[in-house]
């Protein structure tokens, strides 16, 4: 297949932002449960009043990024039509076993595990509601149709060498990400503008792949009558795909332009800069850049280990912190004991899930 007239091809997902609740609550999951490194602690540059929390691998590699704007309080989602329904996470193969274990006892809600394009799925629901899937990934072979080259199950994924998860186990970034679209066919021809190729189709779902080695997949799920989303705690806010360097997103800035895509100017997020757009399903874009990186400001051994401002912001530091909530969770360590479990507890995420509208 040919395609379009295009700068170089979109390689796959930088990050994933989400709309959640309590702080704590956050951390505890995402860092002692799941095992993600908190690589950056700063505030959402838009509403200095809230954190924004940064997980991922050892340095915060682009492609195994998750991002929290814990609200706390505030309206639940409801699921819907134009939104990121599922965020999913790459595990080595043969793992699904162990994550069912370790969600289930403690207490996160989790489905059977089930079979996608050849694949062992694992879905569960985290204590937002946000919906999630850990996707046993093993390397692509030259033989599997695609025309591309084989590829590393993980490349360039470092995993947080203090997990609380067994190494042989633990997280290797995103896996993809799944659209839940009223109809999919314009969201389709702008993934094909950006580079993605349709690799397979079963029932509602069709599945495009990036050109790169992780974090690469985005499935479409067509629900043309279902309602349309409503944002909120246990949504996803955006969906971040990675461009090299400032050259390659005006490249791109313009190409989307062109193609009527009404792409934000380049704003400047410290770790990586960033341009934004909905694409016509409606679910919001981002192309953020690979650089600087989350060591700018904090050596690769300390990171997320102190809060984090802008420099427009550091004059008004006493006053940002005053308007945050507490961050207790940062401080508690995820302690990995015998069998590989932690020792801390992951306070409301072991109380249960909760529930979307």
């Amino acid at each position: 297949m040919t395609r379009p007239d295009h700068p170089d091809p979109i390689e796959g997902i930088h990050h994933v932002t989400v709309m959640s609740g309590d702080p704590d609550g956050n951390v505890r999951f995402f860092r002692n449960v799941l095992g993600l490194r908190l690589v950056k602690r700063t505030v959402n540059f838009d509403d200095v009043t809230t954190y924004h929390l940064y997980y991922g691998d050892e340095v915060g590699t682009p492609g195994t990024v998750y991002t929290a704007f814990p609200f706390g309080g505030g309206r639940r989602g409801r699921n819907g039509t134009g939104e990121a329904s599922a965020t999913a996470f790459a595990v080595p193969e043969g793992s699904l076993d162990y994550w069912r274990d370790r969600l289930e006892s403690r207490g996160v809600e989790v489905r059977e595990p089930e079979e996608r394009f050849g694949a062992r799925v694992l879905p569960f629901t985290d204590p937002d509601g946000q919906e999630l899937e850990l996707v046993e990934r093993e390397a692509r072979s030259a033989s599997d149709g695609s025309g591309r080259s084989p590829q590393e199950p993980f490349g360039g994924v470092e995993p947080w060498a203090d997990s609380p998860v067994p190494e042989e186990r633990r997280i290797r970034g995103f896996h993809g990400v799944t659209l839940r679209l009223a109809e999919i066919d314009a969201t389709a021809d702008l993934l094909e503008f950006m580079g993605y190729e349709e690799e397979a189709a079963a029932a509602d779902r069709t599945r495009f792949r990036g050109a790169g080695d992780r974090a690469a997949v985005v499935d479409l799920v067509e629900r043309p009558d279902a309602a349309p989303a409503g944002g909120g705690i246990g949504s996803v806010h955006h969906v971040a795909f990675r461009v090299p360097d400032d050259e390659a997103q005006v490249a791109w800035q313009s190409a989307l332009r062109e193609r009527g895509q009404h792409a934000t100017p380049v704003k400047d997020r410290r770790y990586f800069r960033s341009i934004y757009f909905r694409e016509p399903g409606g679910v919001l874009f981002e192309f953020a850049t690979d650089g600087p990186g989350f060591d700018l400001d904090e050596p690769v051994e300390a990171l997320g280990g102190e809060l984090k401002l802008p420099d427009w912001l550091e004059d008004d530091r006493e006053r940002v912190e005053s308007a945050l909530p507490p961050l207790s969770a940062a401080a508690e360590p995820a302690v990995r004991d015998a069998d590989g479990t932690t020792d801390g507890t992951v306070g409301d995420a072991e109380a249960g899930v909760a529930t979307r509208d």
